[in-house]
């Protein structure tokens, strides 16, 4: 039987996807992390569903799991989307070694639940047009690549939106404010915690204020952080391109174009 990576999403029983849900809906077993998915989400389960919680498992005893139960359909429920920072690539690696079907299912990440609950878009044209997804690496340093580095994310410019870092926040701002990145100080920044959860908190400020403001918050676990001048809540300085008069398209032809159209 296959095996399905699911991505739960952000937190909100009705942000994982219809595919997502109905994969609960028929498994044998499920395999989640209850420290990062809500157990509201186990509403979509079967009565008889066997369950396992990850958080204290190792990935052998996880995939002990799967070896023993080969004709059981079983869920891997990761939190968020299962191409960031899931850990699906080994499990995925132990399906191919043991000639074990499996599926994919991709979940909404906290970026876009986070960019959602403040009502902003991170790719604003004349402002940002690349987004960068990274992690402050401290005590899993041995997964970040040599050539990889906050001040190279900076460096492609755009909006940064960092996973994993909220416990390093300190050294983090100092990294961006001090180091090579040399951010300003006064770049917006939005600091979601639990985003979609029932206990969701946003906080709106700046580089140089977001060590206080989260620590004020409470913030210590499970944050997400948005970087960069496309936060700011500012009229967008130019139009997009596809929804300009101006544009020409497959679909129309356009007019003469405004200076303002990007």
């Amino acid at each position: 039987m296959t095996i399905s990576f699911v991505g739960a999403g952000p937190g909100a029983v009705d942000l994982i996807t219809l595919r997502g849900a109905q994969r609960l809906t028929t498994a044998d077993i499920v395999i989640w992390a209850a420290s990062l998915v809500p157990e509201s989400l186990l509403q979509y389960c079967r009565e008889d569903v066997v369950l396992h919680d990850s958080k204290s498992m190792t990935l052998e005893q996880v995939c002990a799991v799967y070896e023993a139960n080969p004709e059981a359909s079983i869920v891997r429920l990761h939190s968020g989307d299962t191409s960031v920072y899931s850990a699906i690539a080994e499990q995925i690696d132990w399906c191919r070694r043991n000639n074990r079907g499996f599926e994919v299912v991709p979940g909404v990440t906290s970026m876009s639940a986070a960019a959602a609950a403040v009502g902003c878009e991170l790719t604003v044209p004349g402002v940002a047009q690349t987004v960068v997804m990274t992690r402050m690496a401290k005590r899993t340093s041995a997964s970040m690549p040599a050539n990889e580095s906050l001040a190279g994310a900076v460096g492609a410019g755009g909006t940064l939106a960092l996973f994993l870092s909220i416990g390093h926040v300190g050294g983090l701002v100092a990294e961006l404010i001090d180091g090579a990145a040399k951010l300003p100080g006064d770049t917006p920044v939005i600091a979601a915690h639990r985003v979609s959860w029932p206990d969701e908190k946003i906080v709106r400020t700046t580089l140089a204020e977001l060590p206080a403001e989260v620590h004020a918050a409470g913030f210590n676990a499970a944050t997400m952080l948005l970087i960069g001048p496309a936060l700011a809540e500012a009229a967008p300085p130019l139009r997009s391109h596809v929804y300009a008069a101006s544009y020409t398209t497959r679909f129309r032809s356009g007019t003469a174009s405004p200076s303002s159209d990007a």
